[in-house]
């Protein structure tokens, strides 16, 4: 059975014949806090789905509230137009935290976490509910940002869809173990090594037509160079949570 809009207060995700791992069990993550924390680390995720038959794969900016996942594109999308009344997707998330190498070829590997949700999306109507979203969207990923925006034109608006799903059914997956050969490939001579993987913020580059005395907001704080991006992510998340 799938979650459903008042299952947002379970612990976890009910495992099914949709969200269950086939293999490797011990990967599985379907705790609700488990599921979350790969989401909320992440900016980009991708959406599969299918139209008349043939699978699509998108990649778009996506937020969380809940459990329930919002996303946004141009009103032209072939995706947004399609999902008008509703379309079945799988909204997927992935981080790359390390290269594995082994003393075999079938034991190299990468380390990550990943989450997979399920869900069918629906667009967001009322003009007034979007442009909230889309504040939502800006203050999720850079905090108390939106209040010093210019207001978005009403065709600005009107080029933009926002997406809405209700997560009916997920799973993650972390693979964190690093080199892991057989017992008797230890003693072989062969370089064996993790190369961790981060995606980290660079030095700051103000727009070259920054008016001169305007300050760098409180909320971007956070973006200091070498910083990673999932932890950056992770924390405006948090302050979003915030009342």
């Amino acid at each position: 059975m799938s979650t459903t809009e008042a299952d947002t207060d379970t612990p976890a995700f009910a495992k099914n014949d949709r969200n269950r791992l086939r293999r490797l069990h011990e990967r599985g993550r379907y705790d609700k806090a488990s599921v979350h924390a790969i989401l909320d680390a992440a900016m980009i995720c991708h959406i599969a789905y299918a139209i008349d038959g043939q699978p699509f794969c998108t990649a778009t900016a996506f937020w969380r509230e809940g459990d329930r996942l919002y996303w946004h594109g141009s009103s032209a999308s072939r995706m947004l137009r399609a999902q008008r009344p509703g379309l079945p997707v799988c909204l997927t998330v992935t981080h790359l935290d390390s290269l594995v190498l082994a003393r075999c070829g079938f034991n190299h590997s990468v380390d990550y976490r990943s989450a997979m949700c399920f869900g069918v999306a629906h667009i967001v109507e009322d003009p007034a509910e979007k442009a909230a979203a889309l504040d939502r969207m800006i203050d999720r990923f850079y905090p108390g940002r939106a209040a010093t925006l210019r207001t978005s034109t009403a065709q600005e608006l009107k080029a933009t869809t926002v997406i809405s799903m209700q997560i009916e059914d997920a799973v993650g997956k972390v693979r964190s173990k690093g080199v892991a050969d057989e017992e008797e490939d230890y003693a072989l001579p062969i370089y064996a090594a993790r190369f961790p993987v981060r995606t980290v913020i660079g030095a700051v580059e103000p727009c070259s037509r920054l008016p001169a005395g305007v300050p760098r907001p409180d909320g971007l704080d956070g973006f200091t160079p070498d910083r990673r991006l999932d932890e950056i992510m992770l924390e405006n998340h948090h302050k979003y949570e915030e009342p």
